[in-house]
């Protein structure tokens, strides 16, 4: 059963990926996607780095130890029939080396529909690696490590939520 909830959740996602990609052309304007780079820094503080899109926004607030700087990158999107908004925060360069010790993802103006967070990204040949799904929490709009859990491993953290246009 847990593997055929997890294809469903990949499937959902995939599905909802596309509806994104396919309602925002390769010619889609600022209003539509934005990608912003930023940097994760580490020394055990609370950071918060925040972009959107019209009245949608994500906000991705962590805390981690390790390392220096790390590069970073956070895309938003809005698909064209103002339904779907996502969130993707992840270091392009793959695997982060810092140790994070809290995050969250949060996102402004819609209820989370899908989430997934992983310990090393797609990059240099590697695979996307999930956490384990005990390591984090879903919530309502809100996408947090659980503590205790948390391996303290995060490399990409991706969102999508419905906009209330779909309640309408």
């Amino acid at each position: 059963m847990a593997n055929s909830n997890f294809s469903v959740i990949n499937l959902t996602f995939l599905l909802l990926s596309v509806l994104i990609s396919a309602s925002v052309p390769a010619h889609a304007s600022p209003e539509r996607t934005k990608t912003v780079e930023f940097n994760v820094k580490p020394g055990g503080v609370v950071h918060t780095f925040t972009e959107g899109i019209g009245e949608y926004g994500c906000t991705f607030t962590y805390a981690s130890q390790g390392g220096t700087n790390e590069q970073w990158l956070m895309s938003v999107g809005l698909s064209d029939d103002d339904r779907l908004f996502s969130c993707s925060v992840w270091r392009p360069q793959g695997k982060s080396y810092l140790f994070f010790t809290q995050f969250k993802a949060e996102l402004k103006g819609t209820k989370i529909e899908y989430a997934n967070a992983y310990s090393q990204t797609a990059a240099a040949g590697h695979t996307d690696v999930p956490l384990k799904p005990e390591e984090f929490t879903v919530g309502e709009s809100t996408v947090t490590q659980n503590d205790g859990k948390f391996s303290a491993q995060l490399s990409k953290l991706t969102c999508i939520g419905r906009t209330r246009h779909d309640e309408l």
